[in-house]
């Protein structure tokens, strides 16, 4: 029997179920908090940043905010880095800050239960597990669940300064 629901407060488990978007990079899938999303688009031509890590391709301008654009391809070594009218840019808002990630493809929303949620491995994915929220079965396939807030605010990214006191004080 493979069930993904219990017969126990069928009201109590919709409340805790959580969307994230799905995406691809190179042969894995994987998903991040769908409330992060500010709005999928094409890749589309950046202003290269001197002395940039090779994963951040550079800004652009959207709507009047110098978003950085941050190849996660290149970033966790998976996928090859094309950029032709296929590419897509998820622009995410974190922290108050919108970024744009670079990946192979989106594929779907899916909503989950937190007790579908298995926690990260400690080895053998392609990136650090503290940048994980966990995994999920879903079907034949295993989702990794990305914590966009922690990778995106990391100082391994260097994207943002991470204060955490009021420097106006």
């Amino acid at each position: 029997m493979n069930t993904l629901t219990s017969d126990n407060n069928n009201n109590d488990q919709q409340e805790q179920l959580k969307e994230f978007l799905s995406f691809i990079l190179g042969d894995e899938h994987y998903a991040l908090d769908i409330m992060s999303v500010k709005e999928i688009r094409g890749y589309e031509t950046v202003t290269k940043i001197a002395n940039a890590p090779p994963f951040i391709k550079g800004v652009i301008n959207l709507r009047g905010d110098i978003v950085p654009i941050v190849d996660l391809r290149l970033k966790f070594e998976v996928g090859k880095a094309v950029y032709d009218e296929f590419t897509i840019v998820i622009m995410l808002n974190v922290n108050n800050r919108i970024v744009g990630i670079v990946v192979d493809g989106v594929s779907d929303v899916i909503k989950l239960k937190s007790d579908e949620i298995r926690p990260p491995p400690e080895f053998g994915v392609a990136f650090d597990s503290k940048f994980l929220l966990g995994l999920a079965p879903i079907n034949d396939e295993m989702i990794i669940l990305v914590n966009i807030e922690r990778l995106i605010s990391s100082d391994e990214l260097g994207l943002y300064e991470n204060k955490t006191t009021n420097s106006q004080e």
